[in-house]
C-alpha cells in the first residue's frame, strides 16, 4: 500500500477540492467517511485513493493504479490552479473569496471517468442521473481496491458490452446511451483532451456539447474558464448572485464577461458561498425509464 504526505503551500479546503467528483448520494466510487475517498480508472489500470488532512495531506492508495493517484497528489488538490491571478470584480464575488480561502480547482488528469458522469447528467434532473450512475457502477464497475467497499466506474469496455435490458434496468433513455457508446467507442483517443485542455476535442463526439466538455473540463485539467453554460440552475443562480434578477445563459456570460479567462472560478465562489435565488416553483418529477 503506497503512502505519501504533502504540505500545500497555500490554504487548502481538501473536501471543498474533492468533493465536485462526488456524483450525489450513494456514489459507489466516492465516500467521505473518514476523509474523502474515491475510485479510479488511470492509465495504469484501477485505483483507491484515500486523502485525509491534518497538519499535512496524508495519502493512500491501492491498486494497479494506486501511485499514479500518488503521483498526481497536488495537482488533484489544485497545485497547478492559477488562483492567485483572479481579480474579483463584484463585491459579492471579493467576499466570497475571503470567505473560501482554500477553494481551488483540482484536476484528475483523466476524462474517461468524469466524461461517463456528466453524459449521464444531460438534460435530466440530478435525481435520475445520480440513479442512474449508482445503478450502473453498483451492477457493471469492479470492486475497487483497499479496504472501502467502493466500486470503480464502469470502463469502456465494460459498456459496450452491456445488452438493452441492461441499460433499461439502470434507467437509461436511449439519447444519452447512444452518446455514451459513441464517446466510449473513442474514449482512448478522448484522454488527450486533458493533456492538451482542450474541450473542443470533447465535443467532436455527437451527442457532447458544451456543457458536458465544461463539466468534464472543470474536474479533468481544472478549467477556471469552463462555465457550464446550458445548466438549468447555474444562469439564473449567478443572476440572483450578481444582481437580485434571475438571467439566462446570454446574461450570465455577459455578467461574467470582466473575469474571463477565469469565469467558472468566479460561479464557484458564488455557489459556495451559498448564494443561489429562492426556489418558489413546484419541483419537476424525475423520469424513472425502467417503468417504460
Amino acid at each position: 500500500m503506497p503512502s505519501r504526505t504533502w504540505t500545500p503551500p497555500f490554504p487548502l479546503d481538501v473536501g471543498a477540492v474533492l468533493l465536485p467528483l462526488r456524483r450525489g448520494p450513494g456514489d459507489p466510487s466516492f465516500s467521505s467517511e473518514g476523509g474523502i475517498w474515491f475510485a479510479a480508472n488511470t492509465p495504469c489500470g484501477p485505483g483507491t485513493l484515500h486523502v485525509r488532512r491534518t497538519d499535512v495531506v496524508e495519502a493512500r492508495a491501492w491498486g494497479d493504479g494506486g501511485q499514479w493517484l500518488l503521483d498526481g497528489l497536488p495537482a488533484l488538490l489544485g497545485a497547478d490552479d492559477p488562483v492567485d491571478e483572479f481579480v474579483a470584480h463584484h463585491p459579492v464575488v471579493a467576499e466570497a473569496r475571503r470567505r473560501r480561502p482554500g477553494l481551488r480547482l483540482g484536476s484528475t488528469g483523466r476524462v474517461w471517468d468524469l466524461l461517463f458522469a456528466s453524459i449521464l447528467e444531460q438534460k435530466v434532473t440530478g435525481t435520475e442521473a445520480f440513479r442512474t450512475w449508482r445503478e450502473l457502477g453498483r451492477r457493471f464497475g469492479e470492486p475497487a481496491p483497499g479496504p472501502m467497499p467502493l466500486k470503480v466506474p464502469p470502463t469502456p469496455h465494460r459498456l459496450l458490452g452491456l445488452r438493452d435490458w441492461e441499460w433499461h434496468q439502470c434507467g437509461l433513455d436511449g439519447a444519452r446511451r447512444r452518446t455514451l457508446i459513441n464517446a466510449a467507442q473513442v474514449a482512448h483517443r478522448l484522454e488527450k483532451a486533458a493533456e492538451m485542455r482542450s474541450r473542443e476535442l470533447l465535443e467532436k463526439v455527437p451527442g457532447i456539447g458544451v456543457w458536458t466538455s465544461a463539466e468534464v473540463a472543470q474536474r479533468a485539467w481544472g478549467d477556471p474558464d469552463a462555465v457550464s453554460v446550458g445548466d438549468f440552475h447555474v444562469a439564473k443562480d449567478v443572476g440572483w448572485a450578481l444582481t437580485g434578477t434571475p438571467t439566462d445563459d446570454d446574461g450570465m456570460m455577459e455578467l461574467l464577461e470582466p473575469y474571463a479567462p477565469q469565469r467558472h472560478r468566479a460561479v464557484c465562489y458564488l455557489l459556495a458561498a451559498g448564494l443561489r435565488r429562492p426556489r418558489r416553483a413546484p419541483r419537476f418529477s424525475p423520469r424513472d425509464y425502467r417503468a417504460f
